[in-house]
């Protein structure tokens, strides 16, 4: 990557020498979205839902929640279903939360001066003195490219837009003047609830389906099951 940040292939301390982003998966919300169906009569669900593996969602943990509560695949095209925008929380449809989270990891700071520029061939300069992070996450992990200059992610609380263009492992971020520092948190996808940055955004800035983005993350993020 064409970035004024150096060091971009370091592990963050205290991460095990894993630096790249993680998709959470938590059983607590894909449990409480399947009983919000159950709670309106549904006892079955459609098989698409464990298409490529379960929408990046893992079909094991999936699965053995749908038949913790009872549901089992629809016997004909007839019966009534949760399909998979309810049963994960995706736009435009859900009615419960998000179950899958993505975040990754400040990997350094860095202040830029007007006119320097970050990124692939210095995709964007900038216009006045300012501070940037690089972070972990690209488009090998689900990040495509078209978010580079068009989403925000979260880091302590607060929104910073993605800056220039997205690279296979790594984004940078305008953080202006946060308290960022390395090792922090930076939420790529999130709870919208809590005006973190979520699939909405993501949607307007690609013309993606949330289906579409949110298996590409599932499929290529290091995944892990959450509470």
């Amino acid at each position: 990557m064409s970035s004024t940040i150096p060091g971009h292939d370091a592990a963050v301390p205290g991460s095990g020498g894993r630096s790249g982003p993680v998709a959470s998966v938590s059983r607590s919300a894909l449990t409480s979205n399947v009983r919000i169906a159950v709670a309106r009569g549904i006892r079955h669900y459609d098989p698409s839902v464990l298409a490529a593996d379960a929408w990046g969602h893992g079909e094991h943990l999936v699965k053995d929640v749908l038949g913790a509560e009872g549901l089992g695949p629809a016997p004909d095209e007839s019966a009534a279903v949760i399909d998979g925008p309810e049963l994960y929380g995706l736009p435009p449809s859900a009615t419960g939360a998000t179950v899958l989270r993505l975040a990754g990891t400040v990997l350094a700071v860095k202040a830029l001066r007007a006119g320097e520029g970050v990124s692939y061939g210095y995709a964007y300069r900038a216009p006045a003195d300012t501070r940037v992070a690089l972070v972990t996450g690209g488009y090998a992990q689900g990040i495509v490219r078209a978010l580079g200059g068009a989403v925000e992610v979260g880091i302590a609380g607060r929104r910073h837009r993605i800056v220039g263009r997205v690279a296979m492992d790594v984004c940078v971020v305008e953080i202006a003047d946060a308290a960022a520092r390395r090792g922090d948190e930076v939420v790529f996808l999130g709870d919208a609830s809590r005006d973190e940055p979520s699939l909405d955004d993501w949607i307007g800035a690609t013309g993606l389906t949330a289906a579409e983005l949110i298996t590409a993350v599932g499929l290529r993020a290091r995944r892990v099951d959450a509470a």
